[in-house]
């Protein structure tokens, strides 16, 4: 198996956020859209939170009416006062269940906020996804990008979902619980926020540490969906070459530096709840004893005691429940900082705003002076340059990596040139729009593409306007549809997701089917006979001389066989035309192209 390109994280060195504040921004102009049900949101939290926190106060009240109750009780007075006691705990029941649904319906409201901002962003990945260049494809593994769409997005979702009203849940409880501490005796409030600054900067301190795990935490994970997509993938060539081993040692390579740094974020931030535990039972315990004493001197009441022991020992909970929301924050940002960064790639650009008119093209191609390299340090087409007439059949040929593959790919416009240009029918390629330029081809690759669905279904993709009784034509033409007619369920048979219950050549009849119902005016056929035996490339061969009929025609061939009836062969090295003409002329030179061709038929 060859070396699988790696994201950043697997250069070993920990990253920083590149931008935490814009990412928080970018996400703000996303919620922004749903600013009336986040308001309410927040409302029903802070009603819900105020009515949590006025419980303990009411529950004092109660405490202390049955203290009183039992001092007068032993001092020959009424005793207690059951029926003022229970209105008081009838009080705080309702206030619990109002906190209740409160807290229900706000979870609700956001649990479809998060939803629906999840769908919106995989749609304009999705759709990014078709608009992003290819060489950007040429850097980045199938998992960093499916990453982005499951990991990355569903981190955000579920987080936002939770996180966000805990959020104001947790600052409205601080401020609500020290509204109550204060309204219950001043100096004992005070007593209690001298355990807040070094609460904060604990906070501050630990968040700066874990941060950059998280970070890299979502980084590795990436490289990790990378090796097990590679594993289902690549199966029939890792178990033909034994590799196994191999790729497993792979993957525990990056799985051990997934485990290393989730490890590292999660022990980290994990220390803040130990941690502001210990700091607020330190509090706890002053203030248990200086509450003792105010109640002895009657500067508070026995309920109020418990009250404010309760609230101060409660006083830490929501600080350390931010704590623990900045820990899943940092993942849920940095997360967010990747689906951001997946959206801000630069896209492919159209060459002009007015476009040519690409509906009565008929075939005219021009190559003057082509200069291209995927790399711009590394050029593999030089100085390319042709001229094609419609209806002709043009053969490229040359040994691999002259840049056959790459001329087709620079006429579609997947990769724009270094210098030079392509024309059609007189007008640069550049003055098209890029989806009227594509429409105009047909395609037939030497890697066939069929995705999960029936064999019609895949038929049609080349016109998804086209009948049955056109698929079934096209079958025909391309010498497939006897086949197809011996298949299981014939035409509704279903294709599992890597096509391996047809064979390769017949993966490739049925994309020869394909091109032929799209009708192309321009046909690309790279390699499209590799994968056939000599009889069914002969059946194919006079499809495609028919369907050729008319249609400028570029064929890309190693078994030099094939194309001797091409009107014109280009014959390339090292990313230039070194000789052309027609297979009579060019044996007659005796030349690269006699070379070529007699080195298919030695021994």
């Amino acid at each position: 198996m060859p070396p699988r390109k790696k994201g950043s994280a697997s250069r070993g060195s920990f990253e920083k956020a590149k931008d935490f504040k814009g990412t928080v921004k970018k996400l703000w102009k996303y919620l922004s859209k749903h600013k009336i049900p986040l308001i309410i949101v927040g409302i029903l939290t802070v009603i819900s939170t105020i009515f949590s926190v006025v419980g303990p106060k009411i529950l004092g009240n109660a405490t202390t009416e049955l203290f009183n109750g039992l001092i007068s009780k032993y001092s020959g007075g009424i005793g207690i006062n059951y029926s003022k006691i229970g209105k008081i705990l009838l009080i705080l029941l309702m206030l619990y269940i109002f906190s209740a649904i409160f807290s229900y319906i706000q979870g609700i409201i956001m649990t479809d906020i998060s939803q629906k901002l999840a769908y919106k962003l995989r749609r304009e990945v999705i759709e990014k996804i078709n608009k992003i260049p290819f060489s950007y494809y040429d850097k980045k593994t199938n998992g960093e990008i499916l990453s982005v769409i499951t990991n990355d997005i569903d981190t955000l979702s579920q987080n936002l979902n939770v996180e966000a009203t805990q959020i104001i849940s947790s600052i409205a409880t601080l401020i609500g619980i020290l509204i109550m501490m204060f309204s219950i005796d001043w100096i004992m409030t005070v007593i209690t926020l001298l355990t807040l600054p070094l609460s904060i900067s604990l906070i501050a301190f630990v968040m700066k540490k874990s941060q950059k795990y998280f970070i890299d935490q979502q980084n590795f994970l990436a490289n990790v969906n990378g090796d097990v997509e590679e594993m289902f993938s690549g199966q029939n060539v890792i178990r033909a070459f034994n590799a196994e081993d191999k790729m497993i040692e792979s993957f525990e390579v990056d799985n051990e530096k997934l485990a290393e740094v989730g490890w590292k974020s999660n022990f980290i931030s994990g220390l803040m709840h130990p941690i502001m535990t210990f700091i607020g039972n330190l509090g706890y315990v002053v203030i248990a004893i200086i509450g003792s004493y105010f109640a002895i001197i009657g500067r508070i009441t026995v309920g109020n005691i418990q009250s404010f022991m309760q609230y101060s020992k409660n006083f830490n909970n929501p600080i350390s429940q931010i704590a623990q929301i900045s820990s899943v924050l940092q993942s849920m940002i940095a997360a967010c900082e990747r689906v951001f960064d997946f959206l801000g790639e630069k896209e492919e650009k159209e060459g002009t705003k007015k476009f040519a008119d690409a509906s009565n093209i008929i075939g005219n191609v021009e190559f003057k002076n082509v200069k291209f390299g995927y790399n711009e340090d590394k050029i593999i087409i030089n100085d390319f340059s042709a001229k094609i007439n419609d209806g002709q059949k043009i053969a490229i040929v040359g040994p691999t990596g002259a840049g056959k593959t790459t001329i087709v790919k620079l006429l579609m416009r997947f990769y724009e040139l270094n210098a030079g240009s392509i024309y059609i029918d007189g007008h640069n390629i550049n003055e098209y729009k890029k989806s009227d330029i594509r429409k105009l081809f047909g395609m037939v690759l030497q890697d066939t593409w069929l995705f999960n669905g029936s064999i019609m279904d895949n038929i049609r993709y080349g016109n998804l306007e086209a009948s049955d009784d056109d698929v079934i034509k096209a079958c025909k033409t391309a010498h497939v549809h006897h086949f197809i007619q011996t298949l299981p369920d014939g035409y509704n048979m279903t294709l599992n997701e890597e096509t391996t219950n047809i064979s390769g050549g017949q993966k490739q009849l049925l994309t020869i089917a394909r091109a032929i119902l799209a009708n192309p005016k321009i046909l690309i056929l790279d390699e499209a006979t590799s994968s056939v035996d000599t009889r069914t490339e002969e059946l194919i061969q006079k499809a495609m001389d028919k369907l050729m009929e008319g249609r400028t025609s570029f064929i890309i061939a190693h078994r030099l066989s094939t194309i001797r009836n091409a009107d014109l062969i280009l014959v390339m090295n090292n990313g230039d035309i070194i000789e052309q003409g027609t297979h009579d002329e060019l044996l007659d030179k005796k030349g690269f192209y006699y070379n070529l061709y007699n080195s298919q038929f030695e021994k």
